[in-house]
């Protein structure tokens, strides 16, 4: 137990318990954070004339000397090692004044949140980098054909590109989330102090403006007890990692063997330790895991904040560590896809578009269009005449107007003058896809204007994170020049 703490309400804790409590190695991360607020505490003191300048000197010189303190779990946790440093440092009368006006509990939520929009930003740099990579490939494959699968069947032919877009877009509401929650995160709650804000006339807004928060968690109680901040952004992780899961999921269907459709490169996959023929895709299969237990971290935390009174509750630290540690699965899982991306190689899948069927509802359409047919009536035929091309082991490409007049009498007792023409422009899958230039359907000239398109937004989200990262690092600017000034005098 800190000796801070020692010799007042409490003589002693044991010190098991002491281990048993600490959050000391967690808060490793949030060091650099814990000093930066103090500073930012003390210039403010010294400002308000709460302390004076050379008491504020003394303090912020021993900030300045913390760099590589030592973490250990025989202390509560980093804020009290801190302290304890500061008062060695700059004597008891000075030093011991640090704590005016603040707790550990609007000190750790502050840090928290400065911690958590740093991972922010280097997960959206990180979803960025895998929609850019997924957009270079796009462009390449533009009318590379691909076959899109409903209930894991053959369904109508696409684009590579145009399947590819559905993850850009797909990724870009994950960020669009992570952009929303960024302004939740980035308030401060210093000065709420233990849960009453102090007596003592602290300026909120100026230790906010020195640690880079765009506002201040205005109610004392909010914002000591706030942790759903971190349920959000555990959310968005959560429903993130289900987008990739769907991504790596079809990255390992497309690369069987019976799918045959891409290749994952050697270097991104493994081999059996018996089998020699195998190309296995490990880096996948460990994503699709691993990305999923982001799931279990998002509702191991709801279970732990859900009962909980208003205010400060210890089993709040508890729920950190699962906050970096999804910040952190995520991370390497948007860096490892953007490396394997722009290596996939797509498989000619002509002949697997023709036999599959999977133009069959242009020749639906067909009838529909060119012979009056009522679509009910068109897809009872096209469906009776897949039937018996699937019985006999035909294709789409050996449907003649013939049989298909004869189906069509047979089957819906409608007469058809079908030409040839019609029959194989409807079969032909490179037709079928140009013929699809609705609004966000796979034709070539559509999914051009797509990329166009996605390009221009991903150039505006660079430019929110780039506005948010200069905003930080002009805080931290004017920080540090403040401590010079102190420092110098």
């Amino acid at each position: 137990m800190s000796k801070l703490l020692r010799g007042g309400r409490i003589t002693s804790t044991r010190k098991d318990v002491v281990k048993y409590i600490s959050s000391a190695e967690n808060d490793r991360r949030l060091l650099e954070h814990i000093v930066k607020i103090n500073q930012a505490h003390v210039v403010m003191l010294s400002e308000q004339t709460i302390i004076g300048n050379k008491d504020a000197a003394k303090i912020l010189k021993a900030l300045s000397q913390l760099e590589g303190i030592e973490i250990s779990s025989s202390f509560e946790d980093a804020h009290v090692i801190v302290e304890e440093e500061v008062i060695r440092l700059a004597g008891s009368d000075v030093g011991g004044n640090l704590q005016i006006g603040k707790s550990r509990n609007d000190q750790v939520a502050a840090a928290i949140r400065m911690e958590l929009r740093k991972e922010i930003l280097n997960i959206a740099s990180s979803l960025m980098n895998l929609q850019k990579a997924l957009i270079e490939l796009a462009e390449k494959h533009v009318t590379t054909l691909f076959i899109g699968y409903t209930h894991l069947q053959p369904a109508q032919p696409v684009t590579f590109a145009h399947q590819l877009l559905s993850y850009v877009d797909a990724l870009e509401r994950d960020l669009n989330r992570l952009m929303d929650a960024y302004d939740r995160v980035n308030l401060s709650p210093m000065g709420a102090g233990a849960l009453a804000t102090t007596s003592f006339p602290i300026n909120r807004e100026r230790v906010a403006e020195l640690l880079g928060f765009e506002g201040v968690l205005e109610n004392s109680v909010d914002a000591i007890s706030a942790r759903d901040f971190i349920l959000e952004i555990l959310a968005d992780l959560t429903i993130m990692s289900t987008n990739l899961g769907r991504f790596v999921n079809d990255l390992i269907l497309w690369s069987s063997s019976d799918f045959g459709m891409i290749e994952v490169p050697d270097s991104f996959s493994s081999t059996s330790s018996i089998m020699p023929q195998k190309k296995n895709p490990d880096l996948l299969e460990v994503m699709r895991a691993r990305t999923g237990q982001i799931m279990g971290d998002f509702l191991k935390s709801v279970a732990t904040l859900k009962g909980l009174p208003s205010v400060y509750n210890l089993d709040l630290q508890e729920v950190t560590p699962m906050l970096w540690g999804s910040m952190k699965t995520m991370n390497e899982a948007l860096f490892m896809l953007s490396q394997v991306v722009p290596h996939l190689k797509v498989k000619d899948v002509s002949e697997k578009a023709l036999v599959s069927f999977s133009s069959a509802t242009e020749l639906a359409n067909m009838l529909v269009r060119k012979h009056g047919v009522p679509f009910r009536t068109a897809h009872k035929i096209v469906g009776a005449l897949t039937k018996h091309l699937a019985e006999n082991d035909l294709t789409l490409r050996d449907v003649t107007p013939q049989l298909l007049r004869d189906v069509a009498k047979k089957t819906a007792k409608t007469v058809l003058n079908v030409g040839v023409e019609d029959v194989q422009d409807s079969v032909d899958p490179v037709k079928f896809i140009e013929a699809h230039k609705t609004l966000g359907g796979p034709s070539p000239a559509e999914v051009k204007r797509m990329i166009k398109n996605r390009k221009g937004r991903l150039k505006n989200s660079r430019s929110w994170a780039l506005k948010k990262g200069s905003y930080l690092g002009k805080a931290e600017g004017k920080l540090a020049s403040l401590m010079s000034v102190y420092l110098s005098g």
